[in-house]
């Protein structure tokens, strides 16, 4: 009796990696992933049985919105139990956000959900993406003792496997565009791949069946400190109807400025409900709000403490969180824990 074959189901939104050239006019034009396995023969010694969906139109990464991210969680959920693992192909501006999004919104994922993408073409001579495509198809479909390799939400960028929301796009020109400051590499790739088996999150259940969030919340501000950002134009900032959290990015180790009206903004903002998530400008480090005096200010009135986490799953998490519908109370402990290794207390 011959053995299974893995089955992967790639799903293509858009971006950089699904256009190829144009033989007669040399023009970029999408790639059909219906051929795929005639334009990238490789594959077939994979050995694995490849499927694929396209959105329709492509959407450019920097076009994308919720309403993608619950579109791309309903095709998982719909495919989840014919595939044995899913590769999303995404345009690299913002997939960091949409990868970071989907690892709150697929819950107890116990199979790979792996994104890729390329800065060059797949049809331009010197592509990355026929290399970030093949390895982020041959983890998809990687198996140890019969269980999933990597069974979370991943990132595979020129030879490197990252934690989706951990993830960060560090360079709009480097083929290695995507870093993750603050978590090692869940894999690396040379000859073979190095998988670093204490990094990957799995399943706390056995079995665990897939739910999907598809309620996300709006209301999500980002708001950056500089040297000279005035009263007036914090209030207003904070003053926005339908504002529901706002992410902090702070100086440092979560460091702001001392004076009376900043402080007395921020509060009449936590007052009103609105939370407030604390997280450094730094790419590497982590807010430690005890640390100094300006920091233990903002921790007394009321501001949550985002330690090392990226503004892409602080902006995620909140939409997924507040999406719940939960209490203050809750939304708020919920916010205070890791729930998909998205930072480290």
């Amino acid at each position: 009796m011959s053995e299974k074959k893995i089955s992967v189901l790639i799903i293509y939104t858009g971006g950089t990696i699904g256009m190829i050239q144009d033989p007669e006019t040399g023009a970029l034009m999408p790639f059909n992933f219906d051929h795929l396995l005639d334009n990238v023969p490789e594959l077939k010694r994979l050995g694995f049985l490849i499927s694929s969906i396209q959105f329709e139109p492509p959407i450019d990464s920097s076009e994308i919105d919720p309403a993608s991210w619950i579109r791309l969680v309903k095709i998982i959920a719909d495919n989840y139990d014919t595939y044995d693992g899913f590769v999303v192909l995404h345009g690299t501006d913002t997939m960091s956000y949409t990868a970071s999004a989907l690892s709150f919104m697929l819950e107890n994922l116990a199979k790979p959900v792996v994104f890729t993408g390329s800065q060059i073409p797949i049809g331009v001579l010197r592509t990355d993406g026929r290399e970030n495509l093949i390895t982020a198809i041959e983890i998809a479909g990687a198996h140890i003792g019969g269980r999933p390799e990597v069974p979370e939400v991943s990132l595979y960028f020129q030879n490197r496997l990252f934690r989706a929301n951990r993830t960060t796009k560090r360079s709009a020109e480097a083929l290695s565009a995507f870093r993750s400051y603050n978590y090692p590499p869940l894999a690396e790739v040379g000859v073979n791949i190095a998988y670093n088996l204490a990094a990957i999150l799995h399943p706390t259940e056995i079995s665990p069946e897939l739910r999907i969030a598809t309620r996300l919340a709006d209301g999500i501000e980002v708001i950056k400190l500089f040297p000279g950002l005035g009263e007036n134009i914090l209030r207003a900032m904070l003053s926005a109807p339908g504002l529901r959290a706002v992410v902090l990015e702070t100086f440092g180790a979560g460091n702001a400025p001392t004076n009376e009206w900043f402080i007395r903004v921020l509060k009449e903002a936590i007052d009103r409900g609105v939370i407030i998530l604390n997280i450094t400008q730094c790419g590497g480090g982590k807010v430690s709000m005890e640390l100094y005096e300006t920091g233990l200010r903002l921790q007394k009135i009321g501001i949550l403490c985002g330690h090392d986490m990226t503004t892409e799953a602080a902006v995620t998490k909140l939409m997924y969180v507040l999406g719940l519908g939960l209490s203050d109370a809750q939304t708020r402990a919920l916010l205070r824990r890791p729930l998909r290794g998205e930072f480290t207390a």
